[in-house]
């Protein structure tokens, strides 16, 4: 199935654009993952561009005015809270990593505001570190592929590290979050278009 998705979005294309984001640097990866949560792609870009503009580094953050940070990422959603929780990652790495993001993900992880998918998300699109971060879409489709029988991400994220090899672990998320997107959409999902139907039990395309 993985062999098939990855034919189907282009494995090669998606492996150069996690190399063309780790043009970024690590830190602003990790905020940027930050202020990504429930909201667009789109905007999430802007605002991360918005910010760097003026504070790209951990010192220069560290010492911004929260009024101007709220200021410069209040088109996402929940921005108060994640102006707070940014700058004291700033802070943080700042103070005790001599401004360089920690790429283990107990490090990552102790960070506020920092859960486990953030930080397999900088692992692997800021290091390129074999991870396996689990958003809604991840969570999703390996429910509905019966791959696992989670609740919850984090149930998801530790049974999909037992039963996929760890040389595909780079490219799950991205493959899935594409697939997500396009095919196997939360509600009314496009079966019929999919490349991996005829395996997956929540088919709902008669062939």
């Amino acid at each position: 199935m993985l062999k098939r998705l990855s034919r189907r979005y282009e494995t090669q294309t998606m492996l150069e654009s996690l190399a063309n984001r780790r043009h970024e640097t690590p830190f602003q990866i990790l905020i940027a993952t930050m202020l990504s949560a429930r909201t667009r792609d789109e905007v999430t870009s802007a605002v991360s561009d918005a910010l760097f503009s003026v504070y790209s580094t951990p010192k220069t953050l560290a010492r911004a005015p929260l009024v101007k940070i709220k200021a410069l990422i209040k088109p996402i959603n929940f921005y108060k809270g994640k102006a707070k929780r940014i700058r004291e990652v700033a802070r943080i790495i700042h103070e005790n990593y001599a401004d360089t993001v920690p790429k283990t993900m107990r490090e990552l992880d102790s960070l506020p505001g920092v859960g486990p998918k953030i930080a397999g998300c900088v692992c692997v699109y800021a290091f390129g570190l074999p991870q396996i971060p689990v958003d809604t879409h991840v969570h999703r489709i390996s429910n509905r592929l019966h791959w696992v029988k989670t609740k919850t991400p984090e149930q998801t994220q530790i049974a999909l590290e037992k039963i996929i090899p760890r040389k595909h672990w780079l490219i799950v998320n991205e493959l899935f979050v594409t697939h997500g997107q396009q095919t196997c959409l939360p509600r009314n999902p496009r079966c019929c278009e999919c490349v991996i139907a005829e395996y997956c039990p929540s088919n709902k395309c008669r062939f």
